[in-house]
């Protein structure tokens, strides 16, 4: 784990660690940005169960709301493309949580950076 400022944001780097599988995991994860007063956690695609991708399951709804509730911008970092390409549901959802602000999803760090800089707060 890693924290960085940019553009006035603190961002928590997830960079290694077990999977964040339950929602227990997700408040733990979430509890720490709140502990650490980030603004944005982004945690790798092969980081984060596979089951957030497969919307019927609930899990992506959990962490969304978990980042609701702390405040906190949930940025799922990496290439999710097979993830959309299965499930329209799933590239719906991505669509419409990138144009809000408690869960985004990022190609890589860079361009969540860009993201951050150019939003208006």
């Amino acid at each position: 784990m890693r924290i960085e400022d940019s553009s006035g944001t603190r961002i928590l780097f997830r960079e290694d660690g077990p999977v964040v599988s339950s929602p227990e995991d997700a408040s733990d994860l979430l509890g720490t940005a709140w502990f650490e007063h980030v603004d944005v956690v982004a945690v790798p695609v092969r980081l984060v169960d596979p089951r957030f991708f497969d919307l019927g399951s609930g899990f992506a709804g959990d962490l969304a709301q978990k980042a609701v509730n702390y405040r906190v911008l949930l940025a799922v970092v990496g290439d999710i493309a097979a993830f959309e390409e299965r499930s329209t549901a799933f590239r719906d959802f991505v669509w419409e949580s990138n144009r809000a602000s408690h869960v985004w999803f990022v190609p890589d760090e860079a361009q969540l950076i860009e993201r951050l800089a150019s939003r208006v707060v």
